[in-house]
């Protein structure tokens, strides 16, 4: 057989596989999505679904879950679930507001992320060495941090000036930036309400105006994890140990380092975002503050695939839902039911081209109930407003269910030495 047929025969992509999406291909989807949300505002008269200060709330909203999901990505690609990203966040908010009224924004900043950190290390000695269940030990892990920052909160932001014992002190805000001139020229634009050019107006002012320097390190940080864990030799062998720890472990590499430095990146990436929330989104630490927010982004993590830019459009669906629901309210979730509708339409459209003819179905019927709800009303109950952004999770992570990979032995019991 000759060199060049084998070649071939390698380079011949397996049966049933996906195809990458390339570049161009990811704009024109953007694009498309971008238009069809075009559509839907002229329809409904909610001008604010695009507009600058929608979307600079949906990233500011989008911050904290992505970071918490980027900090679920690296534990899951070494092996190690990680439920304890709440946990990590409550850390994060306490550490950087109660470092942070005190020594400054950055110098809270670095203790939230220690903070998290050593919830990261408290799960990782739990799972790796301990050998406890995953979902367990996370679970220890977001009440011992409750239960720990209430205790502390007592006896420091109790007697400290403008504090209690339920919240801090006011934290000097992070420094934001707006690049002049492009801000007002986006703002203008996007105020004529004009098809795709105004809304892509509204999407660029909102990310060049009013932008935490803390929100620009957030965003660096999702290219700098692909880079690592794709791009060098030390995110491979990272990578092995959520695959098959027993191969990587044949081939020399410390299973146990590798585990113990993701979970622990892990809980660092959750406590900046705890930080994000008591430095950026409110210079304040509030109990509760997290909201939930460390589970919504482990859903932005598995709804991405495993994927440092799949979990990052997960997070920035969740906040533009969440940010609906604070400007607007029922106005915009209700458009967002025309919205729904139609990316119904389509699924149907596409299940029948695959001669699914179930699923086609299934999407067609509710399609029509979503279309009759927005034609019989002219908003939605503040029920459903308050529950939009957890039942798009629910809904997303329904829809993105089949075609999900999860890393091997994500969750399972690694002993050193078990294949020998």
């Amino acid at each position: 057989m000759s060199a060049s047929t084998v070649s071939t025969k390698k380079a011949a992509p397996a049966p049933g596989s996906r195809k990458k999406l390339t570049l161009p291909w990811i704009l024109l989807i953007v694009a498309g999505a971008l238009a069809l949300v075009s559509v839907v505002r002229l329809i409904s008269g909610a001008n604010d679904l695009t507009s600058v200060g929608q979307v600079s709330g949906a990233l500011s909203l989008a911050v904290p879950i992505g970071l918490a999901g980027l900090g679920g990505l690296w534990a899951e690609r070494a092996g190690v679930v990680n439920i304890g990203l709440e946990g990590m966040m409550i850390l994060g908010t306490w550490f950087g507001a109660w470092a942070g009224y005190q020594w400054g924004p950055w110098t809270g900043v670095l203790v939230g992320i220690a903070g998290g950190a050593a919830g990261g290390l408290l799960h990782a000695i739990i799972t790796v060495t301990f050998n406890v269940n995953h979902i367990v030990s996370g679970v220890a892990v977001n009440i011992l941090a409750l239960g720990f920052t209430q205790y502390l909160s007592n006896f420091t932001f109790a007697d400290a000036p403008g504090g209690s014992s339920k919240q801090s002190p006011q934290v000097e805000p992070i420094a934001k930036i707006t690049i002049p001139g492009l801000s007002d020229w986006m703002a203008d634009l996007q105020a004529k309400h004009w098809f795709f050019i105004s809304d892509l107006a509204g999407v660029i002012g909102g990310l060049v105006t009013e932008i935490s320097l803390l929100t620009i390190v957030a965003l660096l940080l999702i290219p700098g994890t692909w880079w690592v864990l794709w791009r060098t030799s030390f995110g491979l062998r990272l990578r092995s140990c959520g695959e098959n720890p027993i191969a990587a472990e044949s081939l020399g590499v410390n299973v146990y380092k590798y585990k113990y430095i993701a979970v622990i990146v892990s809980g660092a990436l959750a406590g900046l975002g705890g930080v994000y929330l008591s430095e950026v989104a409110s210079p304040i630490y509030q109990e509760g503050q997290t909201g939930g927010r460390g589970y919504i982004g482990l859903a932005a993590m598995i709804f991405g695939n495993w994927m440092p830019g799949g979990m990052a459009l997960g997070a920035g669906l969740f906040g533009f839902i969440d940010s609906l629901k604070l400007r607007g309210g029922a106005e915009n979730v209700h458009a967002m039911l025309l919205l729904i509708a139609i990316l119904l339409v389509l699924v149907c459209v596409w299940q029948l081209y695959k001669k699914k003819y179930i699923q086609a179905g299934v999407a067609a019927v509710f399609a029509a109930l979503l279309f009759l709800w927005y034609a019989t009303t002219d908003s939605v109950p503040s029920q459903f407003v308050d529950a939009a952004p957890y039942l798009t999770t629910l809904l997303v992570l329904a829809l993105s269910a089949q075609r999900l990979r999860m890393p091997k032995a994500d969750g399972m019991p690694y002993r050193k030495g078990q294949g020998k």
